[in-house]
């Protein structure tokens, strides 16, 4: 399931595409996999990064000199890259996480080169709201959800930073109900009947991607889509 789109986040061969958060793989190795990149996957987690590289196993190119695969544990607030590092970077679903998710900004910013490309994606405010009123379960989790974005202003804080916002969009609206009926019924959520029914509806959807459901998404991602992806692109100094 890919939040990030890019037709508006173009790779180049030859990029150093950095997926910061990268959580169990699949923006780092769909940028693997996309283009001739190098892609690096940062995360906290120690066993979400080796299940990345179980998953990552079956796309390897070995005999492509032109790409590479890496991943690295580290914090977003000190990132283990010199400054103006990569060519891209991607932070999807991760800035809700952090609670000082302006320094993890400001560290973006810093290994970013000039003219370089960042994608930020987050929850969109009123469905989280809605799954906030429904359980309390889903965020007061360890690792959980810390603040709802206003997405106007988180776009004003990057700007600040000397990015250029260049595009938006909505992704995974069909995900929303998911996520209220999950809610709803968190503490029996695994063998409620509707979880699971949906649940087999995003699956069926995700492996066959019928023009129905592809159509339908599309319509409701402006004002429904769970997330909320905006790019920019980085200030050259003069």
């Amino acid at each position: 399931m890919q939040t990030v789109d890019f037709s508006h986040f173009p790779l180049v061969s030859g990029d150093l595409v950095l997926d910061l958060g990268c959580g169990e793989g699949r923006h780092v190795i769909s940028a693997y996999m996309a283009a001739d990149v190098h892609s690096v996957g940062v995360d906290l987690s120690l066993e979400d990064l080796r299940t990345t590289r179980e998953k990552f196993s079956e796309f390897a190119e070995p005999g492509n000199a032109a790409k590479s695969f890496a991943l690295s544990s580290a914090n977003a607030l000190e990132l283990p890259f010199a400054d103006n590092t990569f060519d891209k970077v991607i932070c999807s679903e991760v800035l809700e996480h952090i609670p000082d998710y302006q320094g993890a900004l400001r560290e973006i910013e810093r290994v970013l080169k000039p003219g370089g490309l960042f994608c930020a994606s987050v929850p969109r405010r009123w469905p989280e709201k809605i799954c906030w009123a429904l359980s309390e379960g889903y965020y007061r989790v360890p690792g959980g959800h810390v603040r709802i974005f206003r997405s106007r202003e988180l776009r004003d804080q990057i700007e600040q930073l000397g990015f250029s916002h260049y595009y938006r969009h909505g992704a995974h609206a069909l995900h929303a109900p998911f996520w209220w009926l999950k809610c709803l019924f968190w503490d029996s959520q695994d063998r409620n009947w509707l979880v699971r029914q949906y649940h087999r509806l995003l699956v069926w959807d995700l492996m066959e991607r019928p023009t129905f459901t592809r159509v339908l998404e599309k319509l409701m991602n402006p004002f429904m889509g769970k997330s909320v992806v905006m790019y920019f692109r980085k200030g050259v100094s003069t």
